[in-house]
């Protein structure tokens, strides 16, 4: 299926002659990708660094490291829950380290709000500042990201050989709130929004910046700072910044218009019902089970239901996701257990276990509360509750709520896990006319509900859309060479689908079904070409692919290929090596070709060539040389290969 005489041809050919053309974004979005249809690509003019340098006064209760007196001060606005903070804490070694002695490196911290246990991470990691160990516990909350429960922070606490008492009691008393409140006050004072965020000297750097970025603006403020320090100036840092802004240049963001519409959204009885039935404030939540966000505002929701006794009740209805491929399966569970009168229990058990909702783990979780396993297995798989699924999306849909967690609040939307004091705000506001209503009708919980709404809008009205740019002809042919890929299907097939991807992204796993669709109904007349394009932020995409390619010297690309996204959460080395084991490869061909880094060129060659065609985003196909974008339904491919299989009768 692939010609193998490229191994070192190819390799020869991409060391002497690639121009590396590297982005920052697969799409630059983190939830849906955005299709950039801007097709031909010139090479981009190298950004000039920021010319603006503000003024950020050092705290003296924040951790460093460094000489205090070093030529370059770098302010680090963090936290340690971002996947992106964790990606960028190696970088920060690497300079700390090829600097050695003239950095000083200052810790703020900016825990971010839908990060939920971010804020007592920065806690911990200040409650073992206390006790002169922040740097030791920043490796450690890095480490493991994934589990910073307060239980959690105590075990690292005590590997690290702190003062239990003094550590508890820290956190308890909530002694560094003040510290972290202030930085993120900071924060905001500066533009740093997101996260990581860094000022060098004054010099604004956003985000998981490669080594090079960080080193071009330090050995440019070195030069300037040595040339100061042989001048007889002690404070570098106070003199380069005595004339910067004391605030971020850019203007500050009109604050978004609060939807005060009510809309008239349909109440069904059956649906669960967590409350007072006949309370008279309504939570209409729309949510997802595999949704993170959703997870995060359930506490919050409970809260809210518990601190306003008889007065809230909350409606639960499904909003599955299409790229959440087991929220469908979840919704099904959690309806079946509902008409056994367990759905509270089920969905608390499948918002726990978010990370494996198989058809075995909700099978688990029915034998835990109760039910019947097998039973409720056939009904997920008999789609049971299809139309009630579909009923509650439709609704959803009518409403312009697409995004998860989606909420109206006696008719007015409500979006997004926010926090508990925006919920409050507005039931508090929305209280006292539903008592009054309640009061000069006599009508409670559905009857009121539907006199409250009965005003409302049937419908959202959708703000028209922005103007695009002209769209890129969908009949342009780019010329994209096949080259010496690996290729699915037959070699001199009527039409060949090249597709830029790579393995850690979601998109690229979630177009296999549609692959799979394609091959299945054009067999003999679609060849499928598999080109790397390993997004940056993705840190283990570039291995996976460099595995795959030594899957595929030893004639096991595709079975690697299938393996790799089967497990697109777990692309350690160490599991690497387990999954070419499993495919039956010889480890020591395999480990070699890893260490050697002897596909690298191959894939740098891939991902010149996507940025020539314009496939910046993961993935994007070309199908006879016709670009489409993003993991699209089976239909828009088909109409596109039926088009240019007519072209070839």
């Amino acid at each position: 299926m692939r010609n193998r005489s490229f191994l070192m041809s190819s390799i020869l050919f991409a060391l002497l002659s690639l121009a590396l053309v590297v982005g920052y974004g697969c799409s630059g979005n983190q939830g849906e990708q955005k299709a950039d249809d801007k097709a031909e690509v010139k090479d981009a003019k190298p950004q000039q660094p920021a010319e603006e340098r503000y003024k950020i006064a050092v705290d003296p209760r924040s951790p460093f490291k460094g000489p205090e007196d070093a030529l370059v001060t770098i302010m680090m606005f963090d936290e340690f829950q971002c996947p992106f903070c964790k990606k960028v804490s190696e970088t920060v070694d690497q300079f700390m380290a090829a600097y050695d002695g003239k950095i000083r490196l200052i810790f703020r911290h900016n825990p971010l709000p839908f990060h939920k246990n971010a804020e007592l991470a920065a806690q911990a990691s200040m409650a073992a500042h206390e006790q002169g160990k922040f740097w030791e516990m920043y490796k450690v909350l890095f480490a493991n990201q994934q589990a910073l429960e307060r239980e959690n922070l105590e075990k690292y606490a005590a590997d690290l050989g702190l003062d239990m008492d003094k550590f508890k009691k820290f956190l308890d008393e909530g002694s560094a709130k003040k510290l972290i409140e202030d930085d993120k006050a900071v924060a905001v004072q500066f533009g740093a929004r997101g996260t990581p965020h860094f000022f060098i000297n004054g010099i604004r750097l956003r985000g998981a910046q490669p080594l090079e970025k960080f080193k071009e603006v330090i050995d440019a403020e070195l030069k300037k700072a040595e040339e100061l320090r042989n001048n007889g100036v002690k404070d570098v840092y106070a003199e380069v910044t005595k004339n910067g802004l004391l605030k971020d240049k850019a203007p500050e963001a009109k604050p978004q218009q609060e939807d005060t519409n009510i809309y008239k959204v349909a109440l069904n009885p059956n649906a669960p019902l967590k409350g007072d039935k006949d309370a008279v404030v309504t939570i209409m939540l729309f949510t997802d089970f595999q949704c993170p966000f959703c997870s995060r505002v359930n506490p919050t929701l409970d809260k809210i239901v518990q601190d306003y006794p008889g007065k809230v009740r909350l409606y639960f209805h499904n909003l599955p996701l299409p790229f959440h491929k087991s929220a469908i399966p979840a919704a099904n569970a959690a309806l079946y257990a509902h008409e056994k009168g367990k759905f509270w229990e089920m969905h608390d058990k499948l918002f726990a276990n978010q990370k494996d909702l198989s058809i075995e783990a909700m099978m688990g979780f029915a034998k835990e509360i109760g039910l019947n396993a097998d039973e409720m297995k056939a009904a997920v798989e008999s789609e049971k509750y299809k139309e009630i699924i579909a009923k509650d999306t439709a609704e959803a849909n009518k409403f312009g709520a697409r995004g998860t967690p989606s909420m109206f609040i006696n008719g007015r939307k409500f979006v997004g896990a926010q926090p508990y004091e925006n919920f409050k705000k507005l039931i508090d506001e929305l209280l006292p006319v539903a008592e009054k209503k309640a009061q000069e009708t006599g009508k409670k919980g559905d009857e009121l509900y539907a006199e409250l709404t009965k005003d409302g809008k049937d419908k959202a009205e959708l703000p028209p859309a922005r103007p695009q740019e002209p769209a890129e002809d969908p009949n342009k042919v780019y010329d994209v060479p096949v080259g010496n890929s690996y290729f699915d299907g037959v070699k001199d097939a009527a039409v060949t689908i090249i597709e830029f991807s790579e393995f850690q992204c979601p998109f690229c796993s979630r177009i296999l079904p549609t692959k799979k669709q394609i091959m299945d109904t054009y067999k003999g007349k679609v060849k499928f070409v598999f080109k790397h394009n390993p997004l940056p932020f993705h840190k283990d995409a570039q291995l996976a692919s460099e595995a795959a390619l030594a899957a595929g010297e030893q004639g096991k690309f595709w079975e690697m290929h299938d393996k790799l996204f089967a497990n697109q959460k777990d692309l350690s080395r160490a599991s690497l090596e387990k999954y070419a084991a499993e495919v039956g490869l010889n480890m020591d061909k395999f480990k070699k070709a890893l260490d050697s880094g002897v596909y690298k060129p191959v894939i740098e060659e891939d991902k010149a060539l996507g940025q020539k065609v314009g496939a910046r985003g993961t993935p994007t196909l070309f199908i006879n040389g016709r670009k489409i974008v993003g993991a699209q339904p089976f239909e828009n491919f088909k109409k596109m290969i039926d088009e240019e299989l007519a072209k070839k009768k």
